[in-house]
């Protein structure tokens, strides 16, 4: 084997070089921190009692079917094609107008879609490409 050699300058040899008063590195890991005691499963929070009976009406709290409320809660999250309502699963389309369309319906012109797509395509076009005038040239 052939024998490596540096070039240190003095100043790098001396911190190099291992010193004799300071102890020899342990081979064995440092000890774990402390963990945190554990939980038990078993341990149950009780929940607060709520008196069922309480009259509800005259509070500010009280609960009251909205027409909106409802609404929202119907509307939720469909898994069916918007056009012929057969279930989508993973295969689904969300398309620009609001709907979730099945393989077939997911075009534009398969469900009638009233999103204006030329107008979006020419507002975009507008954004990306702004209309350059050259400054006018007084003429003498």
């Amino acid at each position: 084997m052939a024998r490596e050699s540096c070039n240190f300058d003095k100043d790098e040899a001396e911190i190099l070089k291992p010193s004799s008063s300071s102890p020899p590195p342990s081979t064995s890991p440092p000890p774990p921190p402390p963990s945190p005691p554990l939980l038990s499963l078993r341990q149950k929070r009780k929940a607060p009692e709520i008196d069922l009976n309480e009259d509800f009406a005259s509070s500010d709290c009280a609960h009251r079917p909205d027409d909106e409320g409802e609404s929202r809660l119907s509307v939720g999250f469909s898994n069916r094609c918007s056009a012929c309502r057969k279930k989508v699963g993973l295969t689904s389309f969300r398309c620009r107008c609001g709907g979730l369309f099945c393989g077939r319906h997911r075009h534009s012109e398969a469900h009638r879609c009233s999103f204006d797509y030329k107008a979006a395509g020419r507002e975009e076009i507008a954004r990306a490409n702004p209309l350059i005038r050259a400054a006018k040239i007084i003429k003498i």
